[in-house]
Formats: structure tokens, C-alpha cells, sequence
């Protein structure tokens, strides 16, 4: 590759457009770098985004199971109607 390269810098500058070249190669460089930032920079933000959802998501089931545990705490005994009176069937 960096011999093809070097023959294609050879005839430009024998053709006398090696400065076209390189400024040709050097666009070419620049949009690919500032391609590869752009992604990066998009994919942190989104992962961001996706965090901060999760976490938000993480804590309001936190919220709602601890709400759910205290409203059906079964380590205390709860007044159970003698059997016979209510949903037996019997009446």
C-alpha cells in the first residue's frame, strides 16, 4: 500500500499536480477523522442517555417494590376472619 501510494505521489509530481494530491488526500484524511470523532461523540451521548434511563427506570422499581413491601409486609400478622364468615362459601 504505502509503495503504490509513493508511485502515485511520483507521477503527480511529474505531472505537476502534486499539490492537487495532497490536498486532495489531505480532505480525504480530515473528513475521516472528523467522521470517527462525530461517531464517538454520538455513541458516548447515547450510551449517556441509555444509562441515565436505566438508572432512572432502577429506581422507581426500587421505589415501587419497597412501597409493595411495606403495604404487604408479611413478618407481621395480619387479623384473619374466623373461618366459616367470610369467602367460606357457606351461608
Amino acid at each position: 500500500m504505502g509503495t503504490f501510494i509513493l508511485i502515485v505521489l511520483l507521477i503527480a509530481a511529474l505531472f505537476g499536480v502534486l499539490g492537487a494530491v495532497l490536498k486532495i488526500a489531505l480532505v480525504l484524511a480530515l473528513s475521516a477523522i472528523l467522521a470517527t470523532v462525530l461517531l464517538a461523540a454520538l455513541t458516548v451521548w447515547y450510551v449517556r442517555v441509555r444509562l441515565a434511563a436505566l438508572h432512572r427506570d432502577l429506581q422507581l422499581r426500587t421505589q415501587r417494590e419497597r412501597r409493595r413491601r411495606e403495604a404487604y409486609d408479611v413478618g407481621v400478622a395480619r387479623d384473619e376472619p374466623p373461618p366459616g364468615e367470610l369467602g367460606s362459601g357457606s351461608g
